[in-house]
Protein backbone atom coordinates (compact mmCIF):
# COMPACT_ATOMS: atom_id res chain seq x y z
CA UNK A 1 0.00 0.00 0.00
CA UNK A 2 1.40 3.38 -0.96
CA UNK A 3 1.91 5.93 1.82
CA UNK A 4 1.09 9.61 1.42
CA UNK A 5 2.87 11.99 3.77
CA UNK A 6 1.19 15.21 4.89
CA UNK A 7 3.72 18.08 5.13
CA UNK A 8 3.10 20.38 8.10
CA UNK A 9 5.08 23.58 7.62
CA UNK A 10 5.82 25.68 10.70
CA UNK A 11 6.02 29.35 9.81
CA UNK A 12 5.86 31.14 13.14
CA UNK A 13 9.52 32.14 13.50
CA UNK A 14 10.63 35.77 13.64
CA UNK A 15 14.19 35.22 12.39
CA UNK A 16 15.59 37.88 14.73
CA UNK A 17 19.20 36.75 14.29
CA UNK A 18 19.02 37.75 10.61
CA UNK A 19 17.99 41.33 11.38
CA UNK A 20 18.03 43.85 9.68
CA UNK A 21 17.01 41.79 6.63
CA UNK A 22 14.50 39.72 8.60
CA UNK A 23 11.82 41.73 10.41
CA UNK A 24 8.66 40.95 12.29
CA UNK A 25 6.22 41.68 9.47
CA UNK A 26 8.37 39.88 6.87
CA UNK A 27 10.73 37.41 8.54
CA UNK A 28 13.43 35.39 6.84
CA UNK A 29 11.20 32.60 5.49
CA UNK A 30 9.55 35.13 3.16
CA UNK A 31 12.84 36.52 1.84
CA UNK A 32 15.04 35.34 -1.02
CA UNK A 33 18.16 35.28 1.13
CA UNK A 34 19.50 32.13 -0.53
CA UNK A 35 19.01 31.81 -4.28
CA UNK A 36 16.27 33.33 -6.39
CA UNK A 37 13.24 32.23 -4.36
CA UNK A 38 12.15 32.62 -0.77
CA UNK A 39 13.00 30.01 1.85
CA UNK A 40 9.27 29.31 2.15
CA UNK A 41 9.03 28.60 -1.59
CA UNK A 42 12.06 26.29 -1.34
CA UNK A 43 10.34 24.44 1.51
CA UNK A 44 7.18 23.99 -0.56
CA UNK A 45 9.26 22.71 -3.46
CA UNK A 46 10.95 19.95 -1.49
CA UNK A 47 7.64 18.50 -0.21
CA UNK A 48 5.55 18.82 -3.38
CA UNK A 49 6.57 15.71 -5.30
CA UNK A 50 5.33 12.11 -5.41
CA UNK A 51 4.49 10.69 -2.00
CA UNK A 52 3.44 14.03 -0.50
CA UNK A 53 -0.07 15.35 0.02
CA UNK A 54 -1.18 18.99 0.04
CA UNK A 55 0.65 20.96 2.75
CA UNK A 56 -0.75 22.27 6.01
CA UNK A 57 0.80 25.57 7.09
CA UNK A 58 0.78 26.97 10.61
CA UNK A 59 1.50 30.69 10.94
CA UNK A 60 0.44 33.78 12.87
CA UNK A 61 -2.32 36.04 11.60
CA UNK A 62 0.11 38.80 10.58
CA UNK A 63 1.68 36.52 7.97
CA UNK A 64 -1.46 34.84 6.61
CA UNK A 65 -1.52 36.72 3.31
CA UNK A 66 2.22 36.20 2.79
CA UNK A 67 1.65 32.45 3.20
CA UNK A 68 -1.35 32.50 0.86
CA UNK A 69 0.66 34.35 -1.79
CA UNK A 70 3.57 31.88 -1.54
CA UNK A 71 1.16 28.99 -2.06
CA UNK A 72 -0.56 30.75 -4.97
CA UNK A 73 2.78 31.45 -6.65
CA UNK A 74 3.74 27.78 -6.25
CA UNK A 75 0.43 26.66 -7.78
CA UNK A 76 -0.52 24.75 -4.62
CA UNK A 77 -3.85 24.47 -2.82
CA UNK A 78 -3.13 23.81 0.86
CA UNK A 79 -4.98 21.33 3.02
CA UNK A 80 -5.14 24.07 5.66
CA UNK A 81 -3.62 27.38 6.68
CA UNK A 82 -3.97 27.37 10.46
CA UNK A 83 -3.64 30.72 12.24
CA UNK A 84 -2.14 30.82 15.72
CA UNK A 85 -3.80 33.59 17.76
CA UNK A 86 -0.91 33.56 20.23
CA UNK A 87 2.57 32.03 20.10
CA UNK A 88 2.73 28.84 22.20
CA UNK A 89 5.85 27.21 20.70
CA UNK A 90 5.90 24.09 18.54
CA UNK A 91 4.22 21.35 20.62
CA UNK A 92 0.75 22.99 20.70
CA UNK A 93 0.99 24.12 17.07
CA UNK A 94 1.84 20.61 15.89
CA UNK A 95 -1.00 19.23 18.00
CA UNK A 96 -3.47 21.53 16.24
CA UNK A 97 -2.25 20.34 12.85
CA UNK A 98 -2.39 16.69 13.95
CA UNK A 99 -5.99 17.05 15.11
CA UNK A 100 -7.03 18.66 11.82
CA UNK A 101 -5.35 15.88 9.82
CA UNK A 102 -6.94 13.14 11.92
CA UNK A 103 -10.39 14.43 11.02
CA UNK A 104 -9.72 13.59 7.39
CA UNK A 105 -7.31 10.65 7.69
CA UNK A 106 -7.02 8.57 10.89
CA UNK A 107 -3.78 7.01 9.58
CA UNK A 108 -2.18 10.30 8.53
CA UNK A 109 1.62 10.52 8.58
CA UNK A 110 2.79 14.08 9.14
CA UNK A 111 6.16 15.54 8.21
CA UNK A 112 6.78 18.53 10.48
CA UNK A 113 9.39 20.95 9.18
CA UNK A 114 10.34 24.61 9.58
CA UNK A 115 9.79 26.96 6.64
CA UNK A 116 13.16 28.72 6.88
CA UNK A 117 15.87 26.09 6.38
CA UNK A 118 18.19 25.45 3.43
CA UNK A 119 18.26 21.76 2.42
CA UNK A 120 19.94 20.64 -0.79
CA UNK A 121 19.31 18.79 -2.98
CA UNK A 122 15.54 18.59 -2.57
CA UNK A 123 15.42 15.12 -4.13
CA UNK A 124 17.78 13.66 -1.55
CA UNK A 125 15.70 15.11 1.25
CA UNK A 126 12.48 13.65 -0.17
CA UNK A 127 14.15 10.26 -0.57
CA UNK A 128 15.29 10.36 3.05
CA UNK A 129 11.80 11.23 4.30
CA UNK A 130 10.05 8.59 2.22
CA UNK A 131 12.60 6.04 3.38
CA UNK A 132 11.65 6.74 7.00
CA UNK A 133 7.92 6.35 6.41
CA UNK A 134 7.86 2.69 7.49
CA UNK A 135 9.33 3.58 10.89
CA UNK A 136 6.70 6.29 11.34
CA UNK A 137 3.90 3.97 10.22
CA UNK A 138 5.00 1.49 12.90
CA UNK A 139 4.42 4.12 15.59
CA UNK A 140 7.91 5.59 15.85
CA UNK A 141 8.38 9.34 16.30
CA UNK A 142 11.17 9.96 13.82
CA UNK A 143 13.54 12.91 13.99
CA UNK A 144 16.12 13.63 11.30
CA UNK A 145 19.74 14.13 12.31
CA UNK A 146 22.52 15.84 10.40
CA UNK A 147 26.04 14.46 10.56
CA UNK A 148 28.16 17.21 12.16
CA UNK A 149 30.57 18.93 9.80
CA UNK A 150 32.34 20.75 12.64
CA UNK A 151 32.07 21.38 16.37
CA UNK A 152 28.98 23.60 16.30
CA UNK A 153 27.79 25.20 19.55
CA UNK A 154 24.65 26.77 18.09
CA UNK A 155 22.74 23.50 17.54
CA UNK A 156 21.29 20.84 19.80
CA UNK A 157 22.55 17.27 19.33
CA UNK A 158 21.00 13.80 19.20
CA UNK A 159 22.90 10.73 20.38
CA UNK A 160 22.06 7.52 18.55
CA UNK A 161 21.17 4.37 20.48
CA UNK A 162 20.43 0.84 19.34
CA UNK A 163 20.04 0.20 15.62
CA UNK A 164 16.55 -0.30 14.22
CA UNK A 165 15.47 -2.16 11.12
CA UNK A 166 16.06 0.11 8.16
CA UNK A 167 18.21 3.20 8.21
CA UNK A 168 17.71 4.45 11.74
CA UNK A 169 18.47 4.15 15.45
CA UNK A 170 16.63 4.56 18.69
CA UNK A 171 17.36 7.93 20.28
CA UNK A 172 19.64 7.54 23.28
CA UNK A 173 19.26 11.17 24.35
CA UNK A 174 18.86 14.75 23.21
CA UNK A 175 21.57 17.20 24.20
CA UNK A 176 21.21 20.96 24.60
CA UNK A 177 23.57 23.30 22.74
CA UNK A 178 27.01 22.30 24.05
CA UNK A 179 30.09 24.37 24.78
CA UNK A 180 33.05 24.18 22.38
CA UNK A 181 34.94 21.46 24.27
CA UNK A 182 31.87 19.23 24.53
CA UNK A 183 31.01 19.68 20.84
CA UNK A 184 34.56 18.73 19.86
CA UNK A 185 34.23 15.64 22.03
CA UNK A 186 31.08 14.61 20.16
CA UNK A 187 32.97 14.79 16.87
CA UNK A 188 35.74 12.55 18.19
CA UNK A 189 33.36 10.05 19.84
CA UNK A 190 30.93 9.81 16.90
CA UNK A 191 27.32 8.68 17.06
CA UNK A 192 25.99 12.22 17.45
CA UNK A 193 23.86 14.26 15.03
CA UNK A 194 22.82 17.87 14.83
CA UNK A 195 19.14 18.22 15.65
CA UNK A 196 17.51 19.56 12.46
CA UNK A 197 14.12 20.09 14.09
CA UNK A 198 12.33 18.02 11.42
CA UNK A 199 9.99 15.18 12.44
CA UNK A 200 7.96 12.40 10.84
CA UNK A 201 5.29 10.48 12.72
CA UNK A 202 1.65 9.47 12.54
CA UNK A 203 -0.73 12.11 13.82
CA UNK A 204 -2.28 9.53 16.14
CA UNK A 205 1.08 8.49 17.65
CA UNK A 206 1.96 12.11 18.37
CA UNK A 207 -1.38 12.80 20.04
CA UNK A 208 -1.09 9.58 22.08
CA UNK A 209 2.31 10.58 23.45
CA UNK A 210 1.27 14.21 23.92
CA UNK A 211 -1.83 13.13 25.85
CA UNK A 212 0.31 10.90 28.06
CA UNK A 213 3.16 13.34 28.63
CA UNK A 214 1.52 16.77 28.28
CA UNK A 215 -2.25 16.40 28.74
CA UNK A 216 -2.70 20.17 29.21
CA UNK A 217 -1.37 20.81 25.71
CA UNK A 218 -3.51 18.07 24.20
CA UNK A 219 -6.66 19.38 25.88
CA UNK A 220 -5.99 23.01 24.93
CA UNK A 221 -5.26 22.16 21.29
CA UNK A 222 -8.41 20.04 21.06
CA UNK A 223 -10.52 22.85 22.49
CA UNK A 224 -8.88 25.39 20.16
CA UNK A 225 -9.77 23.25 17.13
CA UNK A 226 -13.32 22.54 18.33
CA UNK A 227 -14.00 26.25 18.94
CA UNK A 228 -12.02 27.45 15.91
CA UNK A 229 -13.57 29.03 12.84
CA UNK A 230 -13.05 29.29 9.10
CA UNK A 231 -12.06 32.79 7.92
CA UNK A 232 -11.79 33.17 4.13
CA UNK A 233 -9.10 30.62 3.18
CA UNK A 234 -7.81 30.29 6.74
CA UNK A 235 -8.69 28.39 9.92
CA UNK A 236 -8.44 30.47 13.10
CA UNK A 237 -7.74 28.59 16.32
CA UNK A 238 -9.82 29.78 19.26
CA UNK A 239 -7.65 32.25 21.16
CA UNK A 240 -8.98 31.62 24.67
CA UNK A 241 -8.59 27.86 24.36
CA UNK A 242 -5.19 27.94 22.66
CA UNK A 243 -3.82 30.36 25.27
CA UNK A 244 -4.35 27.66 27.91
CA UNK A 245 -1.66 25.50 26.28
CA UNK A 246 1.75 25.75 27.96
CA UNK A 247 4.33 27.28 25.62
CA UNK A 248 6.59 24.25 25.14
CA UNK A 249 8.62 22.95 22.21
CA UNK A 250 8.05 19.48 20.79
CA UNK A 251 11.53 18.51 21.98
CA UNK A 252 10.80 19.31 25.63
CA UNK A 253 7.17 18.18 25.56
CA UNK A 254 7.52 14.84 23.78
CA UNK A 255 10.74 13.89 22.01
CA UNK A 256 13.03 14.00 25.06
CA UNK A 257 10.60 11.94 27.16
CA UNK A 258 9.10 9.35 24.81
CA UNK A 259 10.53 5.84 24.37
CA UNK A 260 9.31 5.80 20.76
CA UNK A 261 11.83 8.31 19.36
CA UNK A 262 14.01 7.27 16.43
CA UNK A 263 16.70 9.19 14.55
CA UNK A 264 17.30 8.84 10.82
CA UNK A 265 20.36 10.46 9.20
CA UNK A 266 19.64 13.16 6.65
CA UNK A 267 21.62 12.59 3.48
CA UNK A 268 21.03 16.09 2.08
CA UNK A 269 23.06 19.10 3.19
CA UNK A 270 21.28 21.22 5.79
CA UNK A 271 21.49 24.67 7.36
CA UNK A 272 18.98 26.42 9.58
CA UNK A 273 20.36 29.75 8.30
CA UNK A 274 20.19 30.85 11.91
CA UNK A 275 22.78 33.61 11.79
CA UNK A 276 24.72 35.82 9.40
CA UNK A 277 27.72 33.58 9.90
CA UNK A 278 25.77 30.48 8.82
CA UNK A 279 24.47 32.36 5.78
CA UNK A 280 28.01 33.41 4.93
CA UNK A 281 29.05 29.75 5.06
CA UNK A 282 26.64 29.07 2.17
CA UNK A 283 28.20 31.74 -0.04
CA UNK A 284 31.12 31.61 -2.46
CA UNK A 285 34.39 32.85 -0.98
CA UNK A 286 36.99 34.89 -2.80
CA UNK A 287 40.74 34.32 -2.45
CA UNK A 288 40.74 36.19 0.89
CA UNK A 289 37.83 34.29 2.39
CA UNK A 290 35.33 37.11 1.82
CA UNK A 291 31.71 36.52 0.81
CA UNK A 292 29.87 39.36 -0.95
CA UNK A 293 26.21 39.64 -1.88
CA UNK A 294 25.07 42.88 -3.50
CA UNK A 295 27.04 46.02 -4.25
CA UNK A 296 30.31 46.00 -2.32
CA UNK A 297 34.01 46.79 -2.75
CA UNK A 298 36.46 45.09 -0.38
CA UNK A 299 40.07 46.28 -0.24
CA UNK A 300 42.74 44.57 1.86
CA UNK A 301 40.02 42.75 3.83
CA UNK A 302 39.71 39.13 4.89
CA UNK A 303 37.15 36.64 6.17
CA UNK A 304 34.43 39.28 5.92
CA UNK A 305 30.79 38.88 4.91
CA UNK A 306 29.05 41.80 3.20
CA UNK A 307 25.43 41.89 2.13
CA UNK A 308 23.92 45.04 0.68
CA UNK A 309 20.33 45.36 -0.41
CA UNK A 310 20.84 48.80 -1.92
CA UNK A 311 23.86 51.07 -1.25
CA UNK A 312 27.45 50.42 -2.27
CA UNK A 313 29.39 49.16 0.76
CA UNK A 314 33.14 49.83 0.80
CA UNK A 315 35.31 47.99 3.34
CA UNK A 316 39.00 48.85 3.73
CA UNK A 317 41.47 46.90 5.83
CA UNK A 318 39.03 44.90 7.95
CA UNK A 319 39.07 41.30 9.13
CA UNK A 320 36.38 38.91 10.33
CA UNK A 321 33.40 41.25 10.19
CA UNK A 322 29.83 41.00 8.92
CA UNK A 323 28.36 44.13 7.32
CA UNK A 324 24.66 44.16 6.48
CA UNK A 325 23.09 47.14 4.70
CA UNK A 326 19.44 47.70 3.82
CA UNK A 327 17.90 50.92 2.54
CA UNK A 328 17.26 52.15 6.11
CA UNK A 329 19.79 50.36 8.33
CA UNK A 330 23.47 49.37 8.45
CA UNK A 331 24.81 46.83 10.96
CA UNK A 332 28.48 45.98 11.53
CA UNK A 333 29.55 43.19 13.88
CA UNK A 334 32.31 40.61 14.38
CA UNK A 335 31.32 37.35 12.70
CA UNK A 336 31.88 35.45 15.94
CA UNK A 337 29.13 37.58 17.54
CA UNK A 338 26.53 36.62 14.92
CA UNK A 339 24.41 34.72 17.45
CA UNK A 340 23.98 37.93 19.49
CA UNK A 341 21.97 39.89 16.89
CA UNK A 342 18.77 38.98 18.74
CA UNK A 343 20.03 41.22 21.55
CA UNK A 344 20.06 44.13 19.09
CA UNK A 345 16.42 43.44 18.24
CA UNK A 346 15.55 43.33 21.93
CA UNK A 347 17.23 46.71 22.40
CA UNK A 348 15.25 48.17 19.49
CA UNK A 349 12.04 46.93 21.09
CA UNK A 350 12.93 48.47 24.44
CA UNK A 351 13.64 51.86 22.86
CA UNK A 352 10.37 51.84 20.86
CA UNK A 353 12.05 52.00 17.48
CA UNK A 354 10.36 50.51 14.43
CA UNK A 355 13.25 49.13 12.38
CA UNK A 356 12.74 45.64 13.82
CA UNK A 357 9.06 45.61 12.84
CA UNK A 358 8.91 46.46 9.17
CA UNK A 359 10.99 47.20 6.11
CA UNK A 360 10.41 50.40 4.19
CA UNK A 361 8.59 48.18 1.67
CA UNK A 362 5.45 46.85 3.33
CA UNK A 363 3.50 43.96 1.80
CA UNK A 364 -0.28 43.78 1.80
CA UNK A 365 -2.64 41.17 0.30
CA UNK A 366 -3.34 43.58 -2.60
CA UNK A 367 0.35 44.34 -3.35
CA UNK A 368 2.85 46.53 -1.53
CA UNK A 369 3.89 50.09 -0.76
CA UNK A 370 7.23 51.71 -0.02
CA UNK A 371 7.88 54.90 1.88
CA UNK A 372 10.11 57.18 -0.19
CA UNK A 373 10.29 60.46 1.73
CA UNK A 374 8.66 61.96 4.80
CA UNK A 375 8.75 65.16 6.79
CA UNK A 376 6.54 67.38 8.92
CA UNK A 377 3.03 67.06 7.57
CA UNK A 378 3.79 64.90 4.51
CA UNK A 379 4.70 61.41 3.35
CA UNK A 380 5.50 60.18 -0.17
CA UNK A 381 4.81 56.53 -1.03
CA UNK A 382 5.22 54.28 -4.04
CA UNK A 383 2.24 51.92 -4.30
CA UNK A 384 1.98 48.77 -6.42
CA UNK A 385 -1.41 47.02 -6.78
CA UNK A 386 -1.62 43.52 -8.24
CA UNK A 387 -3.88 42.89 -11.26
CA UNK A 388 -7.50 42.48 -10.17
CA UNK A 389 -6.76 43.53 -6.57
CA UNK A 390 -8.32 46.39 -4.64
CA UNK A 391 -7.67 48.18 -1.38
CA UNK A 392 -10.32 48.56 1.31
CA UNK A 393 -13.04 51.21 1.14
CA UNK A 394 -11.71 53.63 3.74
CA UNK A 395 -11.34 57.19 4.94
CA UNK A 396 -8.85 59.19 7.01
CA UNK A 397 -9.54 61.61 9.85
CA UNK A 398 -6.31 63.60 9.62
CA UNK A 399 -4.89 63.52 6.11
CA UNK A 400 -5.62 64.09 2.43
CA UNK A 401 -4.00 62.14 -0.40
CA UNK A 402 -2.81 62.90 -3.94
CA UNK A 403 -2.47 59.97 -6.35
CA UNK A 404 -0.38 60.08 -9.54
CA UNK A 405 -0.49 57.04 -11.82
CA UNK A 406 2.92 55.98 -13.16
CA UNK A 407 1.80 52.91 -15.13
CA UNK A 408 -1.25 50.69 -15.38
CA UNK A 409 -4.90 51.60 -14.86
CA UNK A 410 -6.39 52.85 -11.58
CA UNK A 411 -10.08 52.70 -10.78
CA UNK A 412 -10.71 55.28 -8.07
CA UNK A 413 -13.83 55.57 -5.94
CA UNK A 414 -13.86 59.02 -4.34
CA UNK A 415 -17.01 59.81 -2.43
CA UNK A 416 -19.91 59.25 -4.86
CA UNK A 417 -17.69 59.40 -7.94
CA UNK A 418 -15.81 56.55 -9.66
CA UNK A 419 -13.19 57.32 -12.32
CA UNK A 420 -10.41 55.50 -14.17
CA UNK A 421 -6.93 56.97 -14.50
CA UNK A 422 -3.99 55.93 -16.68
CA UNK A 423 -0.31 56.90 -16.79
CA UNK A 424 0.47 60.57 -16.02
CA UNK A 425 -3.04 61.26 -14.69
CA UNK A 426 -3.77 62.16 -11.08
CA UNK A 427 -6.55 62.77 -8.55
CA UNK A 428 -7.05 64.25 -5.09
CA UNK A 429 -8.69 62.50 -2.11
CA UNK A 430 -9.95 65.02 0.47
CA UNK A 431 -9.61 64.41 4.19
CA UNK A 432 -12.59 62.40 5.45
CA UNK A 433 -13.77 61.26 2.00
CA UNK A 434 -14.60 57.54 1.62
CA UNK A 435 -12.36 56.19 -1.14
CA UNK A 436 -11.03 53.01 -2.70
CA UNK A 437 -8.23 52.15 -5.14
CA UNK A 438 -8.58 49.22 -7.52
CA UNK A 439 -6.54 47.74 -10.37
CA UNK A 440 -8.97 46.52 -13.06
CA UNK A 441 -6.18 45.74 -15.53
CA UNK A 442 -4.03 42.71 -16.25
CA UNK A 443 -0.72 44.42 -15.39
CA UNK A 444 0.50 45.80 -12.04
CA UNK A 445 -0.64 49.32 -11.19
CA UNK A 446 2.17 51.66 -10.11
CA UNK A 447 1.38 55.02 -8.56
CA UNK A 448 2.86 57.68 -6.32
CA UNK A 449 0.88 58.77 -3.28
CA UNK A 450 1.53 62.04 -1.48
CA UNK A 451 -0.10 62.28 1.94
CA UNK A 452 -0.51 65.66 3.63
CA UNK A 453 -2.08 66.64 6.92
CA UNK A 454 -1.65 67.19 10.61
CA UNK A 455 -1.04 63.51 11.35
CA UNK A 456 0.57 60.95 9.02
CA UNK A 457 0.28 57.40 10.34
CA UNK A 458 -0.90 53.98 9.22
CA UNK A 459 -3.33 53.84 12.13
CA UNK A 460 -5.33 56.72 10.61
CA UNK A 461 -7.31 54.29 8.46
CA UNK A 462 -10.99 53.59 9.03
CA UNK A 463 -12.00 50.60 6.89
CA UNK A 464 -15.63 50.55 5.82
CA UNK A 465 -15.41 47.45 3.62
CA UNK A 466 -12.56 45.07 2.91
CA UNK A 467 -12.13 42.08 0.61
CA UNK A 468 -9.62 40.53 3.00
CA UNK A 469 -11.63 40.67 6.21
CA UNK A 470 -9.53 43.36 7.92
CA UNK A 471 -12.31 45.65 9.18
Amino acid sequence: MSISIHPVILSGGAGTRLWPLSRRLRPKQFLDIHGDTTLFAETLGRVSGPGFSAPTVICNAEHRFLVAEELRAAGLTPADIILEPIARNTAPAIAAAALKLLRGDPDALMLVLPSDHVIEPAGAFAECVLGAADLAAEGRLVTFGVKPAHAETGYGYIQQGEALEGNGWQVARFVEKPDRETAEGYLVEGGYFWNAGIFLFSASAYMEELGRLQPDISAAATAAIDAGAEDLDFFRLDEEAFARAPAVSIDYAVMEKTDRAAVVPMTASWSDVGSWDSLAALGEKDANGNVVQGEALLIDSRDTYVRSEKPLVVALGIDGLAIIATDDTVMVLPRDRAQDVKEVVAQLEQTNREEHISHTRVYRPWGHYQNLEDGTGFLVKRIVVKPGAKLSLQFHHHRAEHWIVVSGVARVSNGDETIELSANQSTYIPQGAPHRLENPGDAPLHLIEVQSGGYIGEDDIVRLEDTYGRQ
